[in-house]
Parts: structure tokens; sequence; C-alpha cells
């Protein structure tokens, strides 16, 4: 089984990572990091970069696509050659996945219409203009279609997902080795959750503002 990681300039590195960590673990599967081309491909920090060994061209029907998210999604929400090889790779994938901002380029792509989905919360409202239906859900499956929310819920995904094709025994063998068990110190990963002015900050501050 091929997973294939789509990379682009300025995605964040831990939408790509913590699927590659999780659902890469998925036994006889082959994981390629691909963009346009070849080569490093700098994350939205700039001083971290993945390489891609295969273009888009080389890769064009994985099993299962995974897209992640970060500001560089932006400018991609029209490059033809990546939306049109979307549509191609998810015509023929058994799964077609997104982290974070992820769901906004398949949702372009015309691949989340009349589907549940989800994506970053300051984002997550862009979903319905594509045909989508938003959810504050932090992973959604519908039907072969897998989104999550923002950037750390790609491990979750990519669990769920594992779990899905492998067994639980085995995403729990990984989520146990990868020793996976969250205790943060704040409790302010979510707008429901974290303090209304830090909340009220970062909208006012988004690029999805569109006020």
């Amino acid at each position: 089984m091929q997973i294939a990681i789509v990379l682009y300039d300025r995605f964040t590195a831990l939408d790509a990572v913590g699927p590659y960590e999780t659902l890469g673990r998925l036994p006889g599967s082959e994981t390629v990091f691909i963009a346009e081309r070849t080569g490093p491909v700098r994350t939205d920090t700039g001083n971290l970069a993945l390489t891609a060994d295969r273009t888009l061209a080389d890769v064009p029907s994985p099993d299962i696509v995974i897209v992640p998210g970060g500001p560089g999604q932006s400018d991609q929400m029209e490059n033809t050659a990546l939306l049109d090889w979307l549509r191609a790779a998810d015509a023929t994938s058994t799964w077609t996945t997104s982290v974070c901002t992820g769901s906004l380029l398949l949702a372009a792509a015309g691949l989340l219409r009349g589907r549940r989905a989800t994506s970053h919360w300051l984002a997550l409202d862009l979903l319905r203009g594509f045909g989508a239906e938003p959810t504050g859900e932090r992973v959604v499956v519908d039907g072969k279609y897998v989104t999550a929310a923002g950037v750390s819920s790609g491990i979750d995904m990519g669990l769920t997902l594992l779990g899905t094709i492998a067994g639980d025994e085995h995403a729990q063998s990984v989520q146990l080795l990868t020793e996976y068990d969250p205790q943060p110190p704040y409790d302010a990963g979510s707008p429901q959750k974290a303090p209304a002015h830090l909340v009220e900050r970062w909208r006012a501050a988004s690029r999805f503002n569109l006020t």
C-alpha cells in the first residue's frame, strides 16, 4: 500500500509528520513525500524542510493521499497542477485525507462537496463555501474521506485510519510505542476551552478573517 504525503511551500511540519509517524507504520506500506518538484520543501517556519523524493507525476495512483495544511495552503488554492493531481489521485485512492487547512485544498478540488469535514478552527467556516458540511470534531470520517482538525490532530487521524485498516491492536501498539499519551499543561486546545480573549485575538489576526 502506497501512502503519498503532499508537500508544498510553507506547509506545517507536524501536519505531515504526525500521520507519517502513525499511519506510516502500516505493515507492508510505502510512504513517499511528493511535491511538484523533487528536493527540499520548506515548512512555515522557514528553517526546516522535508525532502520530496518524487514529483506528483511520479505518483499518480497512491492508495492513501495525505494533504497537510499550513500558511502556504492559501497560495495553493488555485494551483491547477496540485488540484488536478488531487482529483486524479482521488479517483483511484482507497483513502483521501487531510490535516488542518489541507481540507481546504481537498474542498477546492471539489472532493468534499456534500460531505462532513473538519479543519483548523479558524478556517472551519470556509469549508461551507465549497459545499462541505463543517464540523468541529477532531477527526471526521465520511466515506473514504478522513479530515483532521488543527495540526496535532493529524496524529489522531493517523491512528484512527491505522486502526481501521490494520486493526485496533496494531494501532494501540503504535500509540504505545510512540508514547502518545497527551497530558498538556493547559486546557486551552480548542476555542471552546481557551480563554475568550485569546480566541478573539487570534480570530482578529487570522488570515481567514474576511471581515
